[in-house]
């Protein structure tokens, strides 16, 4: 399945098979936020919801995955040989083995479009976060899903740990840059609201006067920088969809689940579309490149 052409329906730009094809959903955060429990939470949620869903693993590091995969890295890809044949440290492991599996994405993605009626399709990625968002091969692996499926980044934050204006700051700066890099619809989810509500920092989110009062009275390089990220990024935190949700207790996954949704309209109202942009001007680049080398030949032929 090809990103649709011009011929599909004007208000979305998306067919109606893309319409009905799963939302991919790629679980990226960093390390100690909850991401792989979340997975394991959203899997229960999906059965007990009646959402017919298909988990990936993508970290070949991991040693236990406590949800069930249906395809796992680590079944493709043997990490510490990985390590031990290229002598390489555990991130350069992680990414070695990431590049060997990117080679392979295709065919999963031919597995996921031969299961009839699935609804979601989540994909754990490395604890590492860098190793997926800024790799080529996450690129390549995103973008694999992305011009077959309807598909959101999902950024686990640690609501604990997001209690500190600049912490907060930082992890919100992370996520607009996935976003900008992705160049996918993202949702982020504040975890481990049963140790610290999360409320506090959906207010910082949606209001720049109530995350400014509490960065108040800080001084020094790192508090001018944080008031100067706050002011400029305003607009995209504004617009950001953010659920406070709870992997331990399940708490705030039916608000999850309805931000994924919305995810999903949003790819398929704005992403689509855009992805269509960029192959037709990507197919005028190379028409054009066409048409210069053949004016080339006639110009020899005719010395």
């Amino acid at each position: 399945m090809s990103v649709p052409s011009q011929s599909t329906e004007q208000h979305t730009g998306a067919s109606p098979a893309v319409k009905k094809a799963p939302l991919v959903i790629l679980v990226v955060g960093m390390a100690g936020t909850g991401k792989t429990t979340l997975v394991h939470r959203l899997q229960h949620y999906t059965r007990q919801a009646g959402i017919a869903s298909f988990f990936v693993n993508l970290d070949p590091a991991v040693r236990d995955v406590p949800f069930t995969c249906n395809i796992d890295v680590r079944d493709t890809v043997n990490y510490r040989e990985v390590m031990r044949q290229y002598k390489l440290g555990p991130n350069g492991g992680i990414m070695t083995a990431l590049n060997l599996f990117a080679t392979k994405v295709h065919q999963v993605v031919e597995i996921i479009e031969k299961k009839p009626k699935l609804d979601w399709v989540v994909v754990d990625t490395p604890g590492q976060i860098e190793v997926f968002t800024w790799s080529a091969s996450g690129q390549m692996i995103s973008e694999a899903f992305a011009s077959t499926f309807p598909t959101t980044i999902l950024f686990v934050a640690d609501t604990s740990r997001c209690t500190k204006p600049q912490v907060f700051l930082s992890s919100m700066v992370y996520a607009s840059s996935i976003l900008f890099k992705s160049q996918l619809p993202l949702v982020v989810a504040f975890n481990k609201c049963d140790v610290v509500g999360g409320e506090e920092c959906v207010r910082w989110l949606r209001d720049h006067d109530a995350f400014a009062d509490a960065s108040h009275g800080q001084k020094g390089y790192s508090a001018t920088l944080t008031a100067s990220l706050a002011l400029f990024l305003h607009h995209f935190y504004e617009a950001t969809p953010c659920v406070t949700v709870s992997a331990a207790t399940g708490s705030g996954m039916d608000e999850l689940k309805s931000s994924l949704e919305t995810a999903r309209d949003v790819y398929l109202t704005e992403f689509v579309p855009l992805m269509r942009r960029k192959e037709d001007a990507k197919h005028t680049d190379e028409m054009r490149r066409l048409e210069a080398q053949l004016e080339a030949v006639k110009a020899d032929r005719q010395t």
